[in-house]
């Protein structure tokens, strides 16, 4: 398990996506990435996050970013997700767990005392040569997609 800090090379990553698609991290250099890793679909704070990151494509992608969100839920998850909430950003399957093993989200958690694995919400610019730009981690939902658009306006505007 590797800690993901700023600066640091982005571990690389194949992984299949909703609508059949498929995500190479490395195939996605000469553009900044939004990576954003979130627990679960059509949960509360995941579909608040998802809708916003949706809001906000066009303005990430006038910056030349690319955005996707990352969950273990499997791609037929995702592919109900997007349509229920007519969500526009790519989301990405990792139910083997091996990427966000890679980036350090996938960690013990607690809940009423019950200790649980799950997906510390975390989201990272990934800039064009592929360094980690920014990182936020343990992600608290409300105004966190306006604060990464600020933050990509700030380094790619």
């Amino acid at each position: 398990m590797t800690k993901v800090t700023e600066g640091d090379m982005a571990p690389d990553f194949t992984l299949p996506t909703d609508g059949d698609g498929q995500f190479t991290l490395s195939e996605k250099r000469g553009s900044p990435v939004i990576l954003f890793f979130y627990p679960k679909d059509d949960t509360s704070g995941c579909t608040k996050e998802a809708i916003g990151f949706s809001e906000h494509l066009e303005d990430f992608k006038k910056l030349g970013c690319v955005v996707a969100g990352v969950s273990p839920d499997p791609v037929k998850k995702h592919d109900k997700f997007i349509a229920k909430y007519e969500l526009t950003t790519t989301l990405i399957s990792d139910e083997e767990k091996t990427t966000l093993d890679a980036y350090d989200v996938w960690i013990e958690k607690s809940m009423y005392g019950k200790k649980y694995m799950g997906v510390n919400r975390t989201t990272l610019i990934i800039d064009a040569e592929g360094k980690i730009a920014k990182a936020w981690v343990k992600v608290k939902v409300p105004g966190h997609v306006e604060e990464v658009l600020a933050t990509a306006q700030e380094l790619f505007g």
